[in-house]
């Protein structure tokens, strides 16, 4: 638990904020399709996508008029266009236009699954929440600290891991280590300050 805090506090003091701490001046919403936007897409394709669209769209009564042409250069622009036009009228007319703030709630809508539910916990209700992406399960792999397939098993090992009070910095701090140092392909081991509790590096 020592090395983890530590890890952690190395990681936090060259800390970049990520696409959702750059928006936390958004609405819930707003923050929720953004979340929804970024999956399989580079942060730097949809920060300026949602910067402009945002803009424009501010309720769920507005999102119901979002056009394919105003995300494209999104992943899976069409798909993505028809979820969010399906989760306003339900945020709309279920939810009395409140994102909703549990897993179960959101996950339940329709192009949101578990990262994005927990992405939403952690950033906007500030709830402890591990949200897993491809960086957060190359990272705690490379370190060790877990050995799983996939990101679903990574997030249930990573909670059974890690204390609660923790869970809300893996995300953020993983996201922008993997962005920038640890990369899937050639990763900049020379220039890491958490190598040497890489058990990637030394096996």
């Amino acid at each position: 638990m020592a090395q983890q805090t530590l890890i952690f506090e190395i990681l936090e003091k060259d800390h970049q904020p990520t696409m959702l701490e750059q928006f936390q001046q958004y609405n819930q919403l707003q923050i929720l399709i953004a979340t929804l936007l970024s999956s399989r897409t580079k942060d730097s394709t949809t920060i300026p996508i949602a910067k402009k669209l945002f803009k424009k769209y501010q309720t769920a009564k507005d999102f119901l008029n979002l056009k394919e042409e105003e995300i494209f250069g999104i992943g899976f622009y069409r798909v993505k266009t028809k979820n969010i036009h399906k989760l306003s009228k339900i945020i709309s007319e279920k939810y009395n236009n409140q994102v909703p703030d549990t897993v179960e709630e959101l996950i339940s809508l329709p192009g949101v699954g578990r990262k994005t539910a927990n992405c939403m916990l952690n950033y906007v209700f500030n709830k402890p929440a591990i949200a897993v992406d491809i960086h957060v399960h190359r990272i705690s792999n490379r370190l060790g600290w877990i050995k799983t397939k996939n990101e679903t098993e990574t997030e249930q090992k990573l909670m059974e891991t890690l204390p609660k009070e923790s869970w809300n910095k893996v995300n953020k701090l993983f996201v922008n280590h993997g962005q920038t140092i640890c990369l899937p392909r050639n990763p900049k081991c020379k220039e890491c300050k958490i190598k040497d509790y890489c058990k990637k590096l030394f096996s």
